[in-house]
């Protein structure tokens, strides 16, 4: 009982107190090895006796050495591991728990990833959250008042056109053809900023009105492999797996210069799996931009894992696995 308590005693001691008791308790060994020992040194060293004041010194820094390493190699193996850690990888953790102050340590700084982690998630949350709503509110005011002033203007443009001189005719009817288009614009920014199809009529839809829209703005073919049947993720991770989609697809049409593009949600082992990939120029190294950092904030608040890579065979893959919520698995 008394061993234990005195294990114990020494693991909870600070580190700066084991590695002075670790040198007291060698140096002590040392004394009382030369006090007991039948040696002596003459006022003019000898040869044999600076063979033995050597192996005496060297023995002395040998059990030091492994005493000190025991006590302190522990922690910098967990200095080698922090500096591994990405917060951009939630979920690692130091295991290489080791002992009394290095324990401590180790617990402490676990501890806080799970805060940063959990404060991460909370204000990018809150961030995305405060995105959605402002984008709510523009394509609502882009809708009412912007489409509806365009509206009324071209009522009145066909009027005047109705009324008008056959030589003002001509420049009226190209006034309501612009007019017209730039209401299509709007209602175009509209619906991209509030994907009223994803509330309406549920993800797979939504992703495919997303290819059909890209077919039909820039002549990019679109192969579909949308599952059905897939289980209730919520709205969030719909919301999450719908932003990602266009920003992929956004991208594929700004960058990539590809003919082709395949876009499947499948379900994969436990989750949810997104994949666009294209068969353009592909992904430069070092070129992730805003849209990509934008589509990890984003994955990492569902917990997802997102993976955005240049293809083998050409052309960039954007991968995005969602788990499915335990209150949405079937019943085995």
């Amino acid at each position: 009982m008394r061993e234990g308590g005195a294990v114990s005693l020494l693991r909870r001691m600070p580190l700066y107190w084991r590695v002075c008791l670790i040198n007291a308790v060698v140096f002590v060994l040392g004394t009382v090895a030369l006090a007991v020992a039948p040696v002596t040194v003459s006022s003019r060293v000898l040869a044999s006796e600076a063979v033995v004041l050597a192996i005496g010194l060297t023995t002395i820094l040998i059990l030091n050495a492994l005493l000190l390493r025991s006590t302190l190699a522990p922690l910098d193996r967990a200095a080698r591991l922090m500096e591994r850690v990405d917060l951009e990888s939630p979920g690692e953790r130091l295991t290489d728990t080791g002992n009394g102050a290095v324990a401590d340590l180790v617990e402490s700084f676990n501890a806080m990833l799970e805060r940063l982690e959990t404060e991460r998630r909370t204000s990018t949350a809150r961030a995305l959250a405060a995105q959605e709503a402002e984008r709510h509110r523009i394509a609502r005011e882009l809708h009412d008042e912007v489409g509806q002033g365009l509206t009324a203007m071209l009522l009145g443009l066909k009027r005047a056109v109705d009324r008008a001189p056959d030589d003002i005719r001509a420049d009226l009817e190209l006034v309501q053809t612009a007019a017209r288009g730039s209401l299509e614009e709007v209602r175009e920014v509209a619906r991209r900023l509030r994907p009223g199809v994803l509330e309406d009529l549920g993800l797979v839809s939504a992703l495919a009105a997303l290819a059909t829209d890209l077919t039909a703005h820039t002549g990019i073919h679109v192969q579909r492999g949308l599952a059905s049947g897939l289980p209730d993720l919520g709205k969030e991770a719909e919301l999450v797996l719908y932003r990602v989609a266009q920003e992929a697809m956004t991208n594929v049409a700004r960058h990539s210069g590809a003919d082709t593009v395949y876009l499947s949600l499948t379900r994969q082992g436990a989750g949810v799996a997104l994949l666009v990939a294209d068969d353009g120029r592909g992904l430069r190294p070092g070129s992730e931009g805003a849209g990509i950092r934008g589509m990890r904030e984003r994955a990492l608040l569902v917990r997802a894992e997102l993976t955005v890579r240049r293809r083998p065979e050409g052309g960039t893959e954007v991968r995005l696995v969602v788990p499915v919520p335990v209150a949405g698995r079937p019943a085995a």
